[in-house]
C-alpha cells in the first residue's frame, strides 16, 4: 500500500535533509498519520463504548506507546516486558490487556501485582494458577469448527490458543467460584485480514455466546473484544478494509444483542497492524549493482531489519526517491547481507533503472516488521525515527558494535556450577 500522500509529500520535502543528519539505514513513522487512522476508527465506533486496546507486539516503541496513550488508547500485551513497558508509561490497569498464553506462575504475579491489568486468560488450567483472583477477568474464546481462521492464522481447530467452545461455560463459572464478578470474552482468529465482514461475524459470534453466558450464568459481561488482525493492503491487488462499512454493521449487530439480553457491553478491538502498519517505511541505499543469473540490487538494509518478505514471503512496496516517474524501468531482486539466500527484500520487482547511492524506500513497515527483527549474522538493527509536524526525532538509537560485545573471559558471563 503506498504511504498517503500527506506523508508522501512531506518526505519528499524533507528526506534529503534527513538522510544527511542521520544517514541510512533507518526506519521513520509518521505521527500524524498514526493520530489520523486511531481518531477516525474511533468516530466511527462513536456510537458504542468503544475503545482500541493498541496491539503493542505490533510497534514496542515507548514513544509510539506515549503517542497512542496520548489518543486514549488501552494496550493489549503479550508478554511480561510489553506490560512492563506500557506500565512504566503510566497506563491504567484498566486500559490494560494481558493477553495470556502458556503463562507460568511467576508471569501471573507479575501481572496481577502494581494494581494489576486486565487478565486475558487462555486455559480452564490458568484458573487456578492466578494467585488471586481479580474482581474483573476475561477469557479468550476459540470457536473451533464453527469459524474458520484465515491462511495465516491458520485453522482454530488447529490452534494453541484460546478456550473451547465446550469449556466456555465451565471456565466463568470456575472465576465465579473463585471471586470474580465482572467479566469480558475475547477472541482473535484472523490475522492481516482484509474483509470487513469476518470482523462481523466475529462479532455475531462473540454476541453468541454473551447470550449463552446470560442464560446459563446470569453474567452480565462488561465487555467484548473482537481482537485485532484488522489488515493493510500491502499487495498492488490488495483493497482496503471498507472502515464504514465493518462498523455500521457491528453497530447494528451489537444494537440486536441488547435487544435480546437488555444491555449493550462495551466493544474492545486490540488492532495494531492497522493502526501504525501503512505509517512507517524503511529508507536504504544501493551500495552494488550484480549481474549473475538474475540483476541483484544491493542495499544497506536486510531482512534482518523487516523479515516479513523472508518469513512470509510478502509483498511491500518498493518506490525509488526521486526516480518515481521514470520511464526506463527493469526488473530486478533487492537484497541484504545476510548469509542467507532469502534475504530478499523484494523479488523480481520491477523498478526504475537503479545507479549506486539511489535511494529506495520500502513501505508498510509501521508494524511488525521491526518488532521482528533480530541480528542474524552480527547485522545490527537500525535507528528509528518519529517525523512530526516540525521536526524528526530519533526514537530508537541505532545499534552498535559494543551493543553485540562478550566478555573478556571468553564469554562467560555468568555463575560457573561444579556437576
Amino acid at each position: 500500500m503506498p504511504i498517503n500522500n500527506n506523508f508522501e509529500k512531506k518526505l519528499k520535502q524533507v528526506l534529503p535533509k534527513i538522510i544527511n543528519e542521520f544517514g541510512t539505514p533507518f526506519v521513520l513513522y509518521d505521527a500524524q498519520g498514526i493520530i489520523d487512522e486511531y481518531v477516525n476508527l474511533s468516530e466511527c465506533f462513536k456510537d458504542l463504548k468503544y475503545n482500541n486496546f493498541f496491539a503493542v507486539k505490533a510497534t514496542p516503541e515507548p514513544v509510539i506507546l506515549k503517542l497512542m496513550l496520548d489518543l486514549g488508547s488501552g494496550f493489549d500485551c503479550s508478554s511480561i516486558q510489553e506490560l512492563l513497558m506500557v506500565r512504566k508509561l503510566g497506563v491504567k490497569p484498566e486500559n490494560i490487556i494481558f493477553t495470556s498464553n502458556n503463562t507460568s506462575k511467576e508471569e501471573f504475579e507479575v501481572a496481577v501485582a502494581d494494581g494489576g491489568c486486565i487478565l486475558n486468560l487462555d486455559d480452564v488450567s490458568f484458573i487456578d494458577k492466578v494467585p488471586q483472583m481479580p474482581e474483573r477477568i476475561c477469557f479468550r474464546y476459540n470457536p473451533g469448527s464453527a469459524r474458520s481462521g484465515n491462511d495465516i492464522i491458520g485453522d482454530p481447530v488447529e490452534s494453541k490458543f484460546g478456550v473451547p467452545d465446550k469449556q466456555i461455560i465451565e471456565v466463568y463459572a470456575q472465576a465465579q467460584k473463585r471471586g470474580a464478578k465482572k467479566f469480558g470474552l475475547h477472541t482473535m482468529i484472523c490475522s492481516n485480514e482484509l474483509d470487513h465482514e469476518y470482523f462481523v461475524q466475529n462479532t455475531q459470534m462473540l454476541s453468541e455466546v454473551v447470550m449463552r453466558l446470560h442464560k446459563e450464568l446470569n453474567i452480565k459481561l462488561d465487555f467484548i473484544n473482537i481482537g485485532g488482525g484488522l489488515g493493510i493492503p500491502y499487495g498492488p491487488k490488495d483493497k482496503p478494509v471498507n472502515i464504514a462499512k465493518m462498523t455500521s454493521r457491528i453497530i447494528e449487530v451489537m444494537q440486536d444483542l441488547e435487544n435480546i439480553v437488555g444491555y449493550v457491553p462495551d466493544l474492545y478491538t486490540e488492532f495494531g497492524r492497522y493502526m501504525t502498519g501503512p505509517h512507517g517505511v524503511l529508507v536504504m541505499r544501493v551500495e552494488n549493482i550484480m549481474n549473475k543469473y538474475r540483476k541483484y540490487v544491493g542495499v544497506d538494509a536486510s531482512t534482518n531489519i523487516n523479515p516479513r518478505p523472508a518469513i512470509y514471503d510478502t509483498y511491500h512496496k518498493l518506490s525509488v526517491f526521486g526516480k518515481e516517474d521514470d520511464k526506463i524501468t527493469e526488473v530486478v531482486d533487492v537484497v541484504g547481507s545476510l548469509c542467507r539466500n532469502n534475504d530478499k527484500l523484494a523479488v523480481e520487482r520491477r523498478l526504475p533503472k537503479l545507479e549506486i547511492g539511489d535511494i529506495l524506500i520500502q513501505h508498510d513497515v509501521g508494524a511488525h516488521a521491526v518488532s521482528l527483527g533480530y541480528n542474524y549474522n552480527g547485522r545490527l538493527l537500525p535507528q528509528q525515527l518519529l517525523l512530526r509536524q516540525s521536526d524528526v526525532v530519533c526514537i530508537r538509537r541505532k545499534q552498535v558494535p559494543k551493543d553485540m560485545d562478550i566478555t573478556l573471559s571468553g564469554g562467560i558471563v555468568g555463575k560457573t556450577v561444579q556437576i
